[in-house]
């Protein structure tokens, strides 16, 4: 049945033109504020650490008169919101600076970097998604049984046990002694510049010049990082798997279905599993967002040349132009990761629409 305006009784009202305009323009407020505050607040924090960098440009031997030329260059004599203004202006157009450590600039060390940290973290988190999710529902369908015994235990363990001890242990045994995998860094020396990197992902670029040696090689370097922070990826994906999954079990339809004959499996991946993936969703987000951004240690012991060892280095050099850069590039990906997390989330569950 429809009403006198042709939609049909009780579906609702489309959201009229001005109501969507008024949400665009929302979320890009809310975009541009996010954006704001983390430059505002890695700038800041920049400028107030106990780090001069002039002396990281010249030197601590350079004359009194080259210390002072490179000051002004650089607006230090300015008060920090005209510096800030400059920087943000700079941005806009693109420019991140030059790094002091490989006198590139940083867009560019940018682009040679972060392909690396995103194929570490896409490889860790869909081992954290296939093997966390399976293990999260195991553990709420066998609740006090030993299934769900083991899958806390490898929780507790996935959660606690250092990464950087984690790494060496795992670098010693499979590499060192068993020579099962590959040891630091993407690919073996003799390998380096035989893959011409068109996207910067070396599998990728590997499988598409048809260099099925180097991708093995590649394979094999990247087994024991990925497998690293895919542990603590399924570690936590496991335990809110669990968390929602007996939430739903415990529900009244759960109870209806069983009563009226519906196969267990159906009951599990049918319904509750199916409530339970609109809020996988934004975990799973968020642990992807997380992985790009905190693999920092996991990189320094693998030597893997990714956007979290460029910062590093670059907070150990005084490189603040390489150290705003990345994390400037970070947070832009933690945001759109959230962002694309709400399309999801919106497209899955039709409520939220």
């Amino acid at each position: 049945m429809t009403d006198h305006n042709g939609q049909t009784a009780g579906t609702g009202r489309a959201p009229s033109p001005p109501n969507r305009l008024r949400a665009l323009v929302g979320v890009f407020f809310t975009i541009v504020l996010t954006f704001v505050g983390l430059t505002a607040v890695t700038f800041v924090i920049s400028r107030v650490m106990p780090v001069d960098p002039v002396l990281a440009i010249v030197g601590d031997r350079a004359s009194q008169e080259v210390y002072d030329q490179v000051y002004l260059r650089l607006g230090l004599d300015q008060p920090i919101w005209v510096q800030y203004l400059r920087y943000i202006n700079s941005l806009l157009h693109g420019d991140l600076g030059t790094s002091i450590m490989t006198g590139q600039t940083v867009m560019s060390d940018i682009a040679r970097f972060f392909p690396a940290t995103l194929e570490l973290a896409t490889v860790a988190t869909l081992l954290g998604v296939f093997v966390g999710i399976p293990m999260g529902v195991v553990a709420a369908v066998n609740q006090g049984r030993w299934p769900d015994h083991v899958v806390r235990v490898v929780g507790l363990i996935g959660y606690s046990v250092p990464v950087f001890w984690l790494g060496l242990v795992a670098l010693l045994v499979f590499y060192a002694k068993l020579g099962w995998t590959g040891g630091p860094g993407r690919v073996e020396v003799y390998f380096d510049g035989i893959v011409e990197p068109y996207t910067g992902v070396l599998l990728l670029d590997a499988a598409l010049a048809g260099e099925w040696e180097v991708f093995r090689n590649a394979v094999s370097h990247l087994i024991l990082p990925a497998t690293l922070l895919g542990t603590f990826s399924l570690a936590y994906v496991a335990r809110m798997t669990r968390s929602f999954m007996l939430d739903q079990l415990g529900q009244e339809y759960i109870l209806t279905a069983r009563v009226k004959g519906v196969s267990e499996f159906r009951v599990i991946w049918g319904h509750a599993f199916r409530n339970v993936l609109v809020q996988l969703i934004t975990i799973i987000g968020l642990t992807y967002a997380s992985l790009l951004e905190g693999s920092v240690l996991t990189e320094t012991v693998f030597a893997w040349p990714g956007i979290g060892s460029y910062i590093t280095r670059g907070l150990f050099n005084n490189d603040m132009n390489a150290v705003l850069g990345g994390t400037i590039v970070v947070g832009a990906c933690f945001v759109g990761i959230n962002m694309l997390s709400d399309v999801l989330y919106r497209l899955v569950d039709p409520r939220a629409r």
